[in-house]
Order: structure tokens, then sequence, then C-alpha cells
């Protein structure tokens, strides 16, 4: 970003905080973001297809941070996290969650009686369930049992507490998951313990110990559906039933390793409590006093849903299975991937101010698998940002990682053409930009090149590589990737103001309407007015674009009142005229309002989504669309304390007005700074930094690590603009 926009911005004193009179775990709700929009006034149209919209796709079961154990209930395989509020069967407790449509490995149900492979779940109620960070129940009507999970890292424990005089067993859903089942075993393995293995997204074993004595494993099969049935012995009774399993990415040896180290002479209670304990700790690194109780509700949880992907898949001895397929240790913890589309954006660098230590294993990771993998760093969906996630963090100080091999890497994909690194790279070099197929009358939902969405996030990938070019003294690279991250300029129409796709021989793609959603025509997962002012490096040239500041203004304001068309794409819900927060691709474009003098209405937008878009529907429990592994969630946390990632590949913030009155925030380093609001209106007139008044509207990272308290005077302000943008 140009100078002109850095500052440094606040007054901060190093402060030992205080405990709060509330356990901060007491405000976290898992179900929140679990429920469908369903309702025109919430989606934004009439619905007419009979699947249902996308909602947060989040799971309500229990994890601790970042762990390779997510144990939630699925009631309905291949529907994001598995659970959806307004579902009311249970298939099982699977150990393994993302929030996307994979994984769900080893779902495990309490039975009784007689069960088939087509007929085992049961209905349950929320009047009987209930959640809270590492820990979930229900009870299961059909089998009268009252379940309750929680977990460490690596091991799940079940507690089933059944009626007396029923026998007890746990039905194991061995051939599924999200994901196509590509192998699997069960086995008894003594009087006391099962294990095996499902090869699904990852080979999964399992190390299971019961309570009860197992009498026997029985397969059942109903068609192409099997499960397995485990029975035990002389089970009636009031004791519950009580299953602790250990998983490893490895072997069974390491399942039962990682059992016996994390939970092996623990009881329920004990791993609760320290489940409990551990969330409590992360939670705890940003305390805010004011604000409203609802605030705290929804702040809270969007920060312990930042924390939950991505997920460790190395065990307690250091092993992993690498990208050939080899089992490996090299010294540090092994995690999957990042969702890099969208959470380069906030959530990863808001991982790294929390979880240095795992941020700095997820990049060693990644560098990990890059050079076993064709010698790119890993993508994503779509595009790259790997760039982002590195050049971010390093720059705000986390250095123990090999910066040379994970530069290497990110290199290739900027500059070499091949399978694994960045899709049409070959174009995006040769022209700077990407062309998009010349057809018309293109689906919402089919697949294309998304090339005008490509382009613009290539530049701003080169950017950031650019940026790690600079620091290694790469000069010939950091020259030929700034002078790339212009590449957003060439997409631009002059004669619309819109962003717009080209065909191969540079024309305008002619069948053009800036209001019309596609899934991957020209733009990704947006329509023209959500890929509006993507330059986040750059946003002095991005406004140079248009006639004058007037014209940007008018753009902007025209966003967020032209009324959304009735569209029907399920993956885009949750509008403020045209701007879309239900999905990812706008949600920087509010703060293009900082660059042409007009904080406060940037403001105004930025409060009506954190007031109307994370508690939805008709239980308010609904997000305004998918948390993408926590960058909605992160969107709003950073929001609410009053700082952004606007561009995250720099190490600084955009400063907003907090929702809170005084926010404490602990590094992952430990050191604290606290940021201050004086006054209770909504336009920032004054930021200063240790008594310093500061210019601009950016503070640095380094200034932050310097624990000083940044305060920002605040006036009311009144402007009318169709309603300051107020949600429907």
């Amino acid at each position: 970003m140009k100078n002109s926009f850095f500052a440094g911005l606040l007054s901060l004193t190093i402060m030992i905080s205080c405990q709060p009179d509330k356990q901060l775990t007491n405000y976290v709700n898992p179900l929140l973001g679990t429920a469908t929009l369903w309702e025109t006034k919430d989606l934004g149209y009439e619905r007419h297809l009979k699947t249902r919209t996308w909602g947060a796709e989040v799971f309500p079961g229990s994890s601790v941070p970042n762990a390779m154990v997510q144990l939630s209930p699925v009631t309905q395989f291949r529907s994001g996290a598995g659970y959806q509020y307004e579902d009311t069967v249970i298939y099982g407790f699977s150990h393994t969650n993302k929030g996307h449509w994979n994984l769900l490995h080893l779902p495990v149900l309490p039975v009784t009686g007689n069960v088939s492979s087509g007929d085992y779940a049961s209905t349950y109620s929320h009047s009987n369930e209930s959640a809270r960070p590492g820990y979930y129940q229900v009870f299961l009507e059909r089998y009268g049992v009252n379940a309750e999970l929680t977990s460490t890292l690596r091991c799940a424990y079940h507690k089933y507490t059944f009626r007396p005089d029923d026998d007890k067993k746990v039905l194991v859903d061995i051939t599924r998951t999200n994901n196509g089942v590509r192998d699997w075993s069960i086995q008894k393995v003594d009087d006391y313990t099962f294990s095996g293995n499902q090869d699904a997204e990852g080979n999964i074993r399992f190390y299971a110990v019961s309570n009860y004595k197992i009498e026997d494993i029985r397969q059942l099969k109903d068609g192409e559906h099997e499960v397995s049935v485990v029975s035990f012995a002389d089970s009636k009774g009031s004791k519950p039933l009580e299953l602790k399993i250990g998983f490893s990415f490895v072997s069974i040896d390491n399942a039962k390793m990682n059992l016996e180290q994390e939970m092996k002479d623990k009881s329920f209670a004990q791993v609760r409590k320290e489940a409990d304990k551990t969330w409590e700790n992360l939670l705890s690194k940003i305390e805010v006093t004011g604000g409203t109780e609802r605030e705290k509700v929804f702040f809270y949880p969007c920060l312990y849903r930042s924390f939950l992907w991505p997920a460790l898949r190395s065990d307690v001895n250091g092993e992993y299975t690498d990208a050939k397929g080899n089992v490996v240790n090299n010294g540090f913890r092994y995690y999957t991937d990042p969702s890099f589309w969208d959470d380069y954006r906030n959530k990863l660098i808001l991982l790294g101010m929390i979880s240095p230590d795992v941020t700095t294993d997820v990049i060693k990771s990644i560098t990990d698998k890059g050079e076993k993998r064709n010698g790119y760093m890993p993508t994503f969906f779509h595009g790259d940002h790997a760039s982002v996630f590195v050049a971010g963090n390093y720059l705000r100080g986390l250095k123990d990682f090999d910066l040379n091999r994970a530069y290497k890497l990110l290199v290739n994909n900027a500059t070499v053409p091949g399978k694994g690194g960045r899709p049409y790279l070959d174009e995006y070099i040769e022209q700077g930009w990407i062309a998009e197929k010349d057809t018309t009358n293109v689906p919402t939902w089919d697949e294309y090149k998304a090339a005008v969405t490509k382009t613009v996030e290539y530049a701003y990938d080169d950017y950031a590589t650019a940026l790690l070019a600079k620091e290694l003294g790469d000069e010939s690279i950091y020259k030929t990737l700034m002078e790339r991250s212009g590449n957003y300029k060439n997409l631009f129409d002059p004669g619309t103001g819109f962003w717009r796709g080209k065909i191969a021989d540079g024309s305008w793609i002619k069948d053009f309407d800036p209001y019309y959603p596609y899934y991957a025509y020209m733009y990704r997962e947006a329509n023209a007015w959500q890929s509006l002012f993507f330059a986040p490096h750059d946003p002095e040239g991005m406004i140079a674009l248009y006639p004058g500041e007037k014209a940007v203004e008018q753009k902007l304001d025209s966003l967020f009142t032209e009324p959304w068309r009735n569209y029907e794409a399920h993956n885009m819900t949750g509008f403020i005229g045209n701007y879309c927060h239900g999905n990812q691709p706008d949600h920087s474009v509010p703060y293009t309002y900082y660059f042409i003098g007009k904080q406060e209405k940037a403001q105004c937008v930025l409060d009506s989504i954190m007031n109307h878009y994370y508690d939805m529907g008709k239980e308010k429990l609904a997000y305004s669309g998918m948390d993408d592994a926590g960058e909605m969630s992160a969107w709003y946390v950073f929001n609410a304390i009053g700082l952004y990632t606007y561009s995250p590949a720099d190490p600084e913030y955009i400063v907003t007005v907090p929702l809170f009155d005084q926010v404490k925030f602990t590094l992952g380093d430990n050191n604290q700074f606290a940021i201050v609001k004086n006054g209770n209106g909504r336009k920032i007139t004054d930021i200063s930094y240790d008594g310093q008044k500061i210019k601009g509207w950016f503070i640095s990272h380094d200034l932050l690590k310097q624990g000083k308290q940044l305060n920002k005077y605040i006036k009311r302000f009144s402007i009318r603009i169709r309603g300051c943008f107020k949600a429907p």
C-alpha cells in the first residue's frame, strides 16, 4: 500500500488484564450458525429451488483449538458440516469436521434393540440438546440414551447413559463419511478394545477402549450400505457406557499411543474441564469491556469459530503421513491446508496473532506438501493466496520457519505454469489478464474460469510474494511481481465502472449484466457489483481509475442501495443492496469509503452488518451465509474490536470504530495492547498512539507489539443515504 495511507495509530501502555467476572466460554453457543436461512427477508429473494441455501456450515460438537478430532452430531451426510439445526434425526457422532462438504470420519451412534443398516437414525429435540466449547450433549429419543461428548487434540470421549433395562450397543457407520470410503476395517482387539481404519479423505485409524466388556462385533448390510454393531456383555444397569477413542492418520499403534498419552486415566469430567480451560485461555486473549451482552454473545462465538481449522494431523510422537504417503517426523506439528479462499482475508492473520506456534507449523506443513507435490505451494479451490498467508505472518514477526523454502514455492506459483500451481497462469503472464469464454445465457451454477476474480486476486498474490522478495533481496522477482500487481487494472471497464471479463481477442464480453450472479463465469461466486474495488495493496491506483472521488462515492452508494434483483443462488444470501455479506468476495469493499474521506459511511455499513447478519432467521441462530472455515467469524472479531486486515499481506490494520469501550488484546508472544474508545458516536475524529496524534487510518503491527494504548476519539454523526444502508 502506498505510504500516504500508512499510519501507525495508537496509544498503548502494557496493561495487566484482570479476570472477567463471567467465564468467557459461557458466552459461546456452538449452535450459533447452525440454522439455515429460509425467509425471503433474510435471504434477499424468494426461494424456488428445492435444495436449501447454504448456511454457515458449522458444527456444534466438541473440539479443542485446531485439533485432529472434531466430535459432532451428523444430521445429514453431504450437507456441509453434517449438522443442520432444522433436521430432526441424528445418524451418528463423527470425529472430523471442517465446515465444508468433506470429512465426517467414523460416525458412531449408541443404539438398543434391533437396528438395520438402513434404519438406525434417532430423532432428537433441541430442548434436550446443549453445547459449549469442548462439550456436546443430546438425548436420543429412539433409544432413550443421553449422549455426552468431549475431546482432546487427538482423542474422543463418548459417554452414553442408557435406560437401566436396555442392552448397550454402539453402531459404527464404517462405510460412510461425507466422502467415498475406499477401504475400511474394524476388529476386536481384546475384551475391552476394538480398532480399525476408515480411508476416505485421509486414512484415519482408531483405537477404542470401552468400560464394558465387548461381546461381539457384527456387520449389517442393506443394499450398498454396511454398518458395524458392537455389542457389550452384561451391559444392563445404570452405569453409563464410556468409549475413549484415539485417532491417528499414521497407524493404529499411534492411535493407541495418542489415547494413552492424552486420555487414558482421565474421567469424562476431567477431559471436559480441560477442554473448557483450553478454550478459556484462548478466548481470554481478547477481553472486552462495555458493549452489550448481545454483542459479547456474538463476539466470543466468532472468536471460537476462528480457531477450529486448520486441523492437526500429526501424532504425539511427531509422526505424520506426508503428501507422498510416507510416514515421517520432521520435528513440527503437521496440519491440514488452511481454507485459503477465503481465510486469507482475515482469519489466517488472526491465527498468527493469537496462536503463532500453530501458524508457524501450518506454514511448515504447507511447505512440506509443496516440496513433495510438484514444487508448488498448495492452492485451494480457485486461486493461490498462500502468498498472502506467509507474507502477512512473516512480516508480523513469525520467523520460526524456513522462509527461503516457502518463498521458492511461492515464486513457482507466481511464475511457472503447471499442474498444482495457479490455474491459467500462462495467460496471466503473457497478457496480464485471463480471458473468459465467449458465450451467452450462462446459468448461475456453471463452471468457467472465473477470469476476472482470478486476475485481480493474482495481482494481489503477486504483491504479497513481492513483499517477501524484497525481504530476501531478490530484486528481479520483486520488480517483476510489483509490476504485475497492477494487473487488476487490465479488466477495469471505464465505460461501466465495473471490472469486466474479456474474451480472447481482448474485447469486452458483450452479454454483461452487473446484477447477474455467477458461480465461476467472469466472477467467483459473485456478480460485478460484488467484485468492485479489490486492490487492497493499491487503493490510490484503484480509485484513480474513476473520474474522481465523487464517482467512487456514487458507485459505492449504489452498491449498497441498488436492490438485489431476486436472483436465486444458494451460495449468495444476506444483502445490503447488492453487497452480499453471505459470501466473501466483497468483504473488504466497505472500507473503500475511507480513501475518499467518507469513513462514517463505511462505519454505517459495518455497523449494519454486525447488527443484523450474525443472528438471522427465526431461531436467531443463522449467519447470513457460509463461515468458510472461520472467515466470516474472523471478520466480525476484527471489526468488533476496531481493527481490520484490509491488506492482510501488509503488517498493519485499518482502524474502525469498536463495539466495545475497551479491548485488551494479548498477542501470542504475550505482548498486550489496549484499544480505548472515547465517545459514543461512529465517526472517527482523532486517533492517537501513546499520546501522539496519528495521521491516516492504519496502525502497524510493530506498534501494537509495543504494548501501548490506542485511543479513538469519536463524535456523533448524522448521515442519510437511503436509510444509511440499513439491513432489511
